[in-house]
């Protein structure tokens, strides 16, 4: 993504957004800030309207068709909107009004940008990251934000958006998913996690399961999924005490994890422990283990 012709596919996808969910004031505040930026750019002008946002939109959900929706992903796999609001579509909208420039003036506005933007900012500037130029130049600037203790800053980063699995080196993407973890946010939400799956990270999550154990703290559920395909008959303790769980969706965790194990020996764990859950045992997904843990199951 990034390219002037992707560019101006995301203008247009915003564009149609903001025209099926925003008022004629909205609107006509935005046509004049689009054909200031369009016409006589200036970093001046930018910030102004960027900033201005608040003025002149409803702080409100975004609204998307089903339509919309196949149109993101044509546009960009992984595009979620679903979960937008308006100023942060607007704001995202005039973030692809920034020049083609050399990428580290582009990067250079963006963390100026930043320095002065209040949370709701932060948040449309960093789920615009799929669609906005120079994705590899941006890498530092996603993570350092994601070491933010502000929780709806880093899910704009972390969850539901393709532009970590994308470019994050394998370093980057552990902290993030270890910091999801401690932090109690919904890993299911992680776009494509399975994916950046790594033994590295494992480790470094059952390091983490243990200390928490110690501690007398309890485990999510969801942390099992990026541990299960580097399993070994060694971590079986660690397992059977998931599967002695009194929480089901535990319970659930620790099969799954052991199905999707390459040790014969785990794998015959989850065959026993299936027959404890009942009829969740036929629809068993992570997707469904994060969910229920998130609804507080």
């Amino acid at each position: 993504m990034g390219n002037p012709s992707e560019i101006v596919l995301s203008q247009e996808l915003l564009r149609r957004l903001l025209q099926k969910n925003a008022d004629e004031r909205a609107l006509s505040w935005l046509v004049k800030q689009e054909e200031k930026l369009r016409h006589e750019f200036s970093d001046r002008s930018f910030y102004l309207a960027f900033s201005s946002v608040p003025r002149f939109v409803a702080q409100q959900p975004l609204a998307l068709l089903a339509s919309d929706r196949e149109e993101a992903q044509q546009l960009r796999t992984g595009f979620q909107a679903d979960h937008w609001s308006l100023r942060q579509t607007v704001r995202a909208y005039l973030l692809l009004f920034l020049p083609e420039t050399h990428s580290e003036v582009y990067l250079a506005t963006l963390v100026r940008l930043l320095e002065t933007a209040d949370a709701d900012e932060q948040v449309a500037i960093y789920q615009s990251l799929p669609l906005l130029r120079y994705p590899e130049a941006l890498v530092a600037l996603a993570t350092n934000g994601l070491r933010t203790n502000i929780t709806s800053v880093f899910d704009a980063i972390a969850l539901r958006n393709p532009y970590p699995v994308d470019h994050l080196d394998e370093a980057a993407w552990n902290q993030l998913v270890l910091k999801a973890v401690f932090m109690e946010r919904p890993l299911y939400l992680i776009y494509d996690a399975d994916a950046r799956a790594n033994p590295t990270l494992a480790r470094i999550l059952i390091d983490f399961a243990h200390e928490r154990w110690a501690a007398g703290r309890p485990v999510t559920p969801e942390l099992w999924r990026f541990t299960a395909p580097y399993l070994e008959a060694s971590h079986r303790s660690d397992i059977e005490r998931v599967l002695a769980s009194d929480n089901v969706w535990e319970r659930a965790a620790g099969v799954l994890a052991c199905q999707q194990s390459s040790q014969l020996e785990l794998q015959s764990l989850a065959k026993s422990a299936s027959t404890r859950l009942g009829d969740i045992a036929h629809t068993l997904s992570w997707h469904h283990i994060g969910e229920a843990h998130a609804a507080g199951g």
